[in-house]
């Protein structure tokens, strides 16, 4: 027997997630809010979009007049492309089936804004879901090759913004200034206070010589019970915040 699993639930839109390897998790939720849009931008791109969370979220928080997504998945393109028609700003979101690199070779725009929520898994473990592991090894997207890709596609005021394990947080700062992008900010981010960081929020940009500006975030205190900080970040989004 088949499970269909429902649409999750926001505020102002729904996100059909059944098609899709990896679910709504709170990554995701995380990336689409923190994202500065302070530099208004007119162009977004969300690299490896699956259910196209971010560049929704983006959609409620931005004027941006173009916000792509890029999904090589076909399942995850299908949904991608079927929950940005549903949502209320369908005349700005559309979703690119390709490879980054196809895509990278072919767009010769810029963009004001990438996001990316990235596979990074890269230990030897694999599950028997092909679909689920390209979702979630970084091998189906090296950070070297995001952050090539990233240095082509963004305009030169431009920003990019991305979460990964806090572990390989200073290896991928190094990687990117090699391709000309610089740390702007950081969220380091715990589940409760007295867990380990377990995710690093990053903004990149060409702008070399900022002093980074690092912050904290801490998800719960105890289970269910959201630290104010949270539930600031993502009222605006989730129906009981």
């Amino acid at each position: 027997m088949k499970i269909t699993l429902k649409p999750f639930k926001f505020k102002l839109f729904e996100v059909g997630q059944d098609q899709c390897a990896m679910k709504i998790g709170t990554d995701s939720v995380l990336l689409g809010a923190w994202t500065s849009i302070d530099h208004k931008p007119f162009s977004i791109l969300d690299i490896g979009a699956g259910t196209g969370i971010i560049a929704l979220m983006l959609a409620q928080r931005s004027y941006a007049e173009l916000i792509d997504g890029l999904e090589i998945d076909d399942a995850a393109y299908e949904q991608c492309t079927e929950n940005f028609e549903n949502s209320p700003w369908n005349d700005r979101l559309f979703c690119y089936h390709a490879s980054l690199e196809e895509f990278t070779d072919e767009i010769e725009d810029k963009y004001d804004l990438i996001v990316s929520n990235p596979p990074f898994y890269s230990e030897d473990y694999k599950t028997n879901n092909s679909q689920r592991d390209m979702a979630r090894f970084s091998d189906a997207m090296p950070f070297e090759h995001l952050i090539e890709s990233v240095s082509k596609l963004l305009s030169a005021s431009g920003k990019f913004s991305v979460i990964i394990p806090s572990k390989e947080g200073k290896g991928f700062i190094d990687l990117a200034s090699k391709f000309g992008l610089f740390a702007n900010r950081i969220l380091q981010v715990k589940g409760s206070p007295t867990s380990e960081i377990k995710r690093s929020l990053i903004e990149f940009s060409f702008k070399q010589g900022v002093t980074v500006q690092r912050k904290e975030l801490i998800i719960e205190t105890n289970r269910h019970q959201y630290t104010q900080d949270y539930i600031n970040l993502t009222k605006d989004f989730y129906l009981k915040m």
